[in-house]
C-alpha cells in the first residue's frame, strides 16, 4: 500500500507499507478515535516483494543474500518462521495442509546459551589483539 494521507499514524506520504501492517495500524488508530491513514494498493515486482517480506530468511533466499543476512544480524532481527518458504529452508513442518493442526499445537523449546561475562571479555580482548596485529 502506498500512503496517500498519513492521518494520525506514523506513516509518511509515499511510504510503501505491507497491507496487513497498514490495516493493523489503522485499526489501532480508529480504536483510539484517531484519524486513519489513506492508501492505495501498489503492484510491485517480484524482487521488491521478496526483499520486503517480514521474514529475512525468505528474503535472503531470493536475492542479495549477504546484505539481507548482514542487516538482519546487525539489527538483531528475529525470524518467527510464519511462512512456508522459511519453514522449508530450515527443515521444519510447514504451516499448511494436513500439517497445519500439528503445526499450531507444536511447542518448540529453545535453549538459550548461558553467557559468562568473563568469557565474553576474554573473546573480545582476543579479537582486539588480532585486529591490532
Amino acid at each position: 500500500m502506498r500512503i496517500l494521507e498519513p492521518g494520525d499514524t506514523e506513516f509518511v506520504v509515499g511510504e510503501l507499507v505491507d497491507k496487513y501492517v497498514f490495516e493493523e495500524v489503522n485499526e489501532k488508530i480508529i480504536a483510539q478515535n484517531g484519524k486513519p491513514a489513506q492508501a492505495e494498493p501498489v503492484l510491485v515486482g517480484i524482487t521488491k516483494a521478496s526483499l520486503g517480506t517480514e521474514s529475512f530468511i525468505s528474503a535472503a533466499s531470493f536475492q542479495e543474500t549477504t546484505r539481507v543476512l548482514t542487516d538482519a544480524a546487525v539489527s538483531g532481527k528475529v525470524d518467527y518462521l510464519r511462512g512456508l518458504k522459511e519453514n522449508v529452508i530450515v527443515g521444519l513442518l510447514i504451516p499448511a495442509g494436513t500439517g497445519l493442526k500439528v503445526y499450531r499445537s507444536t511447542n518448540i523449546e529453545v535453549e538459550q546459551p548461558e553467557i559468562v561475562p568473563e568469557e565474553v571479555e576474554g573473546q573480545i580482548k582476543k579479537v582486539e589483539g588480532q585486529a591490532a596485529s
